[in-house]
């Protein structure tokens, strides 16, 4: 065999190993494609399968809770409420949320601004209703540990800052962190004045347990969709996904709502 018939021969097979090598790189990279698709799905899976079970479950109420003590300003009309903003506001924004809820949470984090401002423009009126859906399905107690504290912040004069607080420390959904009276006696010193004694003894005691046990049946009871429900004048402006809400949406329907 010549020099150059093994040249031709050697260059072949060099280059069907080259072939070879790359195939098994195709494939490697496929599978890891495929691989990390079934994860994502099971993730987005897990999440959903998640927040639908949030949202559908009952809370378990501890009946030694003792009567129902609304906290201060406290509204009723359409279940346990607590408002802010002035009472000469044309629209009223009803928020259903739960603190451990994370859909909850990122509602407050895309429109907490927009809310405080119209608020503050006493363009509108917003009334906080508090569930405790977390607690029901991932165990724990934090959603209506910190429910309480919030109506014990309202007593105080302190609930929108102690509430924005409560939705910017949120732990993660499964870690029941609110569950325990000293984080949110610890979370309330990010609040100008609110940690007293009568504040304390108000979490510590569960002074408004009852009340938020109220406040939650009445949130089964309209067999809402989930948390957050938001609701302009008694209509649902969140739950449409294909027409999203946003905070300049929110604005132009408070105006539009307001010259009526």
């Amino acid at each position: 065999m010549s020099e150059k018939n093994r040249e031709e021969k050697r260059a072949a097979r060099e280059r069907m190993a080259a072939e070879r090598e790359r195939q098994k790189a195709r494939d490697k990279r496929r599978r890891a494609l495929i691989v990390s698709a079934a994860v994502v799905g099971v993730l987005g899976l897990a999440a959903v399968v998640g927040l639908l079970a949030a949202n559908a479950g009952d809370d378990k109420k501890d009946d030694s809770a003792g009567p129902v003590v609304a906290p201060k300003g406290a509204a009723d009309k359409d279940g346990p409420a607590i408002p802010v903003g002035k009472d000469s506001a044309k629209s009223t924004l009803t928020i259903w949320e739960d603190f451990r809820c994370p859909a909850c949470k990122q509602f407050e984090d895309g429109f907490r601004s927009t809310i405080h401002e119209l608020a503050d423009k006493g363009q509108l009126k917003v009334e906080y209703h508090l569930a405790t859906l977390i607690d029901g399905n991932m165990g724990g107690s934090g959603s209506r540990r910190s429910a309480n504290a919030a109506a014990c912040a309202q007593d105080a004069g302190k609930f929108t800052p102690y509430h924005d607080v409560l939705f910017k420390n949120q732990p993660p959904e499964p870690d029941d962190a609110f569950g325990k009276n000293d984080k949110l006696i610890e979370l309330a010193g990010e609040v100008d004045g609110l940690v007293t004694d009568s504040f304390k003894k108000c979490v510590e005691d569960g002074t408004h347990d009852s009340w938020v046990d109220k406040s939650n049946k009445a949130f089964q009871d309209a067999k809402l969709r989930g948390t957050p429900t938001v609701r302009l004048n008694g209509k649902d402006v969140f739950s449409d996904q294909q027409n999203p809400l946003t905070p300049q949406k929110l604005k132009k329907t408070v105006e539009e709502e307001n010259r009526k």
